[in-house]
């Protein structure tokens, strides 16, 4: 069956480059296909992993883009976490389509991609690969989705790649953000979803790239057709950078910046205009004619000048507000967050436990906050995404030498970088059980032998862990070390699932409004929402609100946009209607069985209060 799928591939493919496929001739598709063709003189029933570089090749290649990494992780985190339970890895690749950063999915998912080898050191150019999502943007620098069968290499059509190229502060092609899953209960409508999420993520990306470099300078951001531009200007108003799209904006050219063309030529403000911090300001052409709103921010060096007079006025902040602020009004997260609080700097082991999304790795690190290590580092590593081969090294570190590939300066591992700060090992239930002897040694002896040393490195470090699992049956069971669980769990905290919360609406509208700041939620979409389950938790709610936010059409969020699957699989729909009526029937006793302000807590019309009412059975005071 295998080799008639390819041969009917390699059939569609030869049909294309002849001009008689069922495709549409002039698609990027077909056009990638027949480069591959005639180009590239690739074969689209080749079987074989990509190219792959060893470890030495990648901090070779990775050394011009490491600040660029840097800066970019904490979004392509974030976006990791908001796509996570879609199934999708996130990757960041240079210009050449080497792929340099990696955030995988969880436990099957993440498999697949370990066992293909798309991660970090994997190239995906289209010259070598054929037309692929990392590979075929880059040759075309521009954003797009290659839905399974749409790849040249048949062997690559379990997988749906969406990617956004990523360009510099000077408009030059720098790399590409690309998301890959191999779901196949996704749909294309799904992944040209998840490529709107990921094009918004790479401008942002592109915007930080920008403000980094030209720190030390004035920047205008100007409105544009569907995207805006960044121009970086000196004290005099003269032109030292623009963006991709406020080159083609206003037709900079490299020639016309490096002469300090004046900012005036352009756009115009008012003469006090964009001296104060983060102005929002009216922005006019050269003519005097509106162009639109615009914001300006200052350099570093002006807004460091700026604050520090305010800053001396400023009350002194609560270390705990962040721990605070994700308890909210739940009572089982208010009481968890006391017991933090009392337990103050003491170096005592957390274990927090809860579901998969609910926001454990947010939690630990507002912890670590909150404590007196916090000025030194918070590291992490989660156990699950990384292969068993790589934990050993990545944890304890090595020695020069230690094994084929390694260092030539050997490397610190994740828990002597730790040292000082705090270690956050998250689903701990994953790591082997040779590791967790390793481990236990650590702790019972603060030090660390890393591989192929000759004496230990002592070590201060604070330590918490994560798990969706039950340490203490696996304890039990002989699954998990018994006497690392107890040297885990000096104070565990469980951490609710979303549709446990007793503040759930109000992290629904937190939420909200950070993921679509400028949407609102329509009485439908808000009933949809505070009903459904959410078995992936904050991180599925994340995601569905962001997808929505990026959809809404005149900045209004209805139930069409919720992109929500079906309620089965771990949570049943009878187990959603009987949330669903104790939802209504404790609004209806907090107001004293008063329909209207029932229906206004829970923001649905009364009409449609009254209809759930009767199709659930709830009986109202008379």
């Amino acid at each position: 069956m295998a080799s008639l799928s390819a041969s009917n591939h390699v059939a569609r493919v030869l049909s294309v480059a002849n001009h008689v496929a069922d495709v549409d001739a002039s698609s990027r598709i077909a056009n990638s296909w027949r480069r591959c063709l005639i180009g590239h003189k690739l074969d689209p029933a080749r079987q074989g992993p990509p190219q792959t570089l060893t470890e030495a090749e990648i901090r070779h290649v990775a050394q011009p883009m490491e600040e660029t990494i840097r800066l970019l992780t904490p979004e392509l985190d974030d976006l990791a976490r908001v796509l996570r339970d879609a199934g999708y890895c996130v990757n960041l690749a240079d210009a050449n389509a080497t792929m340099l950063f990696s955030r995988l999915p969880g436990e099957a998912d993440a498999k697949m991609f370990l066992d293909w080898k798309i991660y970090t050191g994997s190239n995906f150019a289209e010259a070598f690969e054929g037309t692929n999502g990392l590979g075929t943007a880059l040759a075309e620098e521009k954003p797009i989705l290659v839905h399974r069968d749409e790849h040249f290499r048949e062997q690559w059509h379990m997988f749906s790649c969406a990617v956004a190229p990523l360009f510099d502060q000077a408009g030059r092609l720098a790399g590409a953000v690309n998301i890959t899953s191999c779901r196949r209960d996704l749909e294309r409508t799904a992944h040209q979803l998840a490529l709107a999420v990921t094009m918004e993520a790479t401008r942002r990306m592109e915007g930080a790239i920008f403000r980094d470099h030209f720190r030390n300078a004035w920047i205008t951001t100007v409105p544009g057709d569907g995207c805006s531009g960044l121009i970086a200007y000196d004290d005099d108003r003269r032109i030292v950078g623009a963006c991709r799209s406020a080159r083609a904006l206003l037709g900079l050219t490299d020639g016309m910046i490096a002469a300090g063309i004046d900012l005036s030529r352009y756009i115009k403000f008012d003469h006090h205009a964009g001296r104060g911090v983060d102005e929002v300001i009216a922005l006019r052409h050269a003519d005097g004619t509106p162009w639109g709103q615009g914001h300006v921010a200052p350099p570093l060096r002006a807004r460091a000048s700026m604050r520090a007079p305010s800053a001396r006025r400023e009350a002194p902040v609560d270390r705990f507000d962040a721990l605070h602020r994700l308890a909210g009004r739940d009572p089982g997260l208010i009481k968890s967050v006391k017991r933090l609080r009392s337990i103050g700097d003491h170096n005592l082991p957390v274990l927090l436990h809860g579901e998969t999304g609910v926001g454990k790795d947010v939690f630990a690190r507002a912890i670590h906050a909150a404590s007196n290590r916090a000025r030194n580092n918070c590291v992490a590593l989660n156990c699950a995404a990384m292969p068993e081969s790589l934990i050993d090294a990545e944890l304890f570190g090595y020695e020069a030498g230690a094994f084929t590939g390694a260092r030539r300066d050997g490397s610190k591992g994740l828990i002597v970088q730790a040292d000082g700060g705090m270690l956050f090992l998250d689903e701990i239930g994953d790591m082997p059980i040779a590791l967790q002897t390793r481990l236990l040694r650590v702790l019972e002896n603060r030090e660390v032998w890393p591989l192929g040393a000759l004496k230990p490195v002592p070590v201060d470090i604070r330590l918490i862990s994560a798990t969706h699992r039950d340490l203490g049956r696996m304890a039990e069971e002989g699954a998990f070390r018994a006497d690392l669980y107890f040297r885990l769990r000096g104070m565990e905290v469980r951490l609710p699932a979303l549709r446990e919360r007793a503040d759930r609406d109000d992290v629904i509208r937190q939420i909200a409004s950070e993921e679509a700041p400028n949407c609102r939620l329509s009485d439908e979409a808000w009933s949809l929402l505070s009903a459904y389950p959410f078995p992936g938790n904050m991180r599925q709610l994340r995601h569905v609100l962001r997808l929505a936010g990026c959809t809404a059409e005149d900045g209004v969020i209805t139930d069409a946009d919720l992109d929500l699957p079906p309620f089965g699989g771990r949570v049943a729909e009878p187990d959603l209607i009987a949330a669903e009526r104790a939802t209504i029937v404790e609004a209806l006793r907090k107001h004293g069985g008063r329909v209207t302000e029932a229906a206004r807590a829970l923001k649905l019309s009364r009409a449609t209060l009254y209809r759930k009412i009767k199709q659930l059975k709830i009986e109202t005071a008379q």
